[in-house]
């Protein structure tokens, strides 16, 4: 019998990775051992004590029942004084503060919270997919706005002017921005947080690369007024290596966590209580915690120079996160060229920067998430293809 998907899924692709996950195992069922620098899972665990916490936890009695939906408090106030901590920024844990499963499920609770069929949100180019299948899924419009090198990075505020944004409702923005690695600086906030003022527009900002290779994390709430028209989301899957985990926080003001809470509620019944503690001793960590994953991550980025270097890739020693972006030689036609040679003649696998948007299609991407004898063994097989 013949079951039709439903309209919504139209124009959704399954998601890049997990179909190139497949191909890449039936690669190595073929005995090829491919060496996967696309993903950026991270491969180191958490701090000890992290561990500890889910252990002691879920040996109670008393920890194994339906949790509120807005979440522990114990781990909403660890949120709240994390962020005032690392981000010079006050949330209130009671009323501005939401626990997630993973922050990629609250793009999604965004995205159902505020679009209606026809709505338009302003999706970053390249930027993570996600973003553009979330707002199509809700019934929304993804309308690109590109971005380019020459421009740092930074949306074309000039341009975004002169279109027409009487539809729409969000502008998704992130920084440090993935794929490309780029920081902030604080006029870029502040035109941000203008931007959305000025024409009533709800700014998105996905905040979990902020602690990877960069010293000074930066919250798009620290702007004046921004609480008024921002959205942050943030996550423990970088920072605090708990990406199986599925920890994620949205932050804003009481209005908007009341109505995405009316979605969210819906969606799920809370998340286990250990794993929350465990995640509110996650956040307690000090600065050595951060220092010691980024030592790891520094002298991994040095083999992924190299590795760059030998594609003869062009690229930025000041870029942040867990990748490095690069743009590739004029003699292929773009990234996925690149990556295809790579992975068919050397058995290793790196991501093309078009899956994050057209304005990709000249780069790709490493991940850290490799031991240096990983990178080291991926640079032996290209120097052999030439």
């Amino acid at each position: 019998m013949a079951i039709s998907v439903s309209k919504r899924l139209e124009g959704i692709g399954e998601y890049y990775f997990s179909q190139k996950l497949r191909e890449i195992d039936e690669l190595n069922k073929q005995g090829k051992a491919i060496i996967n620098l696309g993903i950026g899972s991270p491969d180191l665990p958490p701090h000890p004590d992290v561990i500890k916490v889910l252990q002691e936890e879920s040996a109670k009695p008393n920890t194994h029942a339906y949790q509120s939906y807005k979440g522990s408090p114990v781990l909403r106030n660890a949120i709240s004084k994390w962020y005032a901590k690392w981000y010079g920024v006050s949330v209130d844990p009671d009323t501005e503060v939401l626990p997630l499963i993973g922050s990629k499920e609250g793009i999604m609770h965004i995205c159902m919270t505020y679009l209606n069929d026809g709505d338009q949100a302003l999706i970053p180019n390249p930027g993570y997919p996600t973003y553009s299948s979330a707002v199509k899924l809700a019934g929304g419009i993804a309308v690109p706005y590109e971005m380019s090198e020459a421009n740092n990075w930074e949306p074309d505020f000039a341009a975004l002017e002169k279109t027409d944004l009487s539809k729409v409702k969000l502008l998704w923005v992130n920084y440090p921005h993935m794929p490309t690695g780029q920081l902030p600086n604080p006029a870029l906030f502040e035109k941000i947080v203008a931007f959305g003022i000025k024409h009533q527009i709800l700014i998105c900002h996905d905040n979990p690369y902020s602690f990877i290779l960069n010293e000074s994390p930066v919250s798009l709430l620290s702007v004046a007024g921004a609480k008024d028209i921002v959205i942050e989301l943030n996550s423990l899957s970088k920072s605090s290596n708990m990406a199986g985990w599925r920890v994620g926080m949205l932050l804003a003001s009481k209005e908007r966590i009341d109505e995405i809470l009316r979605f969210k509620s819906n969606m799920d019944s809370g998340m286990f209580l250990p794993v929350q503690l465990a995640a509110a001793k996650a956040l307690s960590l000090d600065k050595d915690w951060y220092e010691s994953i980024n030592k790891v991550y520094s002298e991994r980025r040095k083999k992924v120079f190299e590795l760059m270097e030998l594609l003869e890739c062009s690229y930025s020693k000041n870029q942040s996160g867990l990748f490095v972006w690069a743009k590739i030689p004029v003699e292929y036609k773009d990234g996925y060229a690149l990556s295809d040679k790579v992975l068919y003649q050397a058995n290793v696998f790196i991501t093309p920067g078009g899956i994050f948007g057209s304005a990709g299609n000249g780069y790709i991407r490493i991940s850290l998430c490799g031991s240096i004898e990983r990178f080291e063994q991926a640079i032996e097989r290209i120097k052999a293809i030439g």
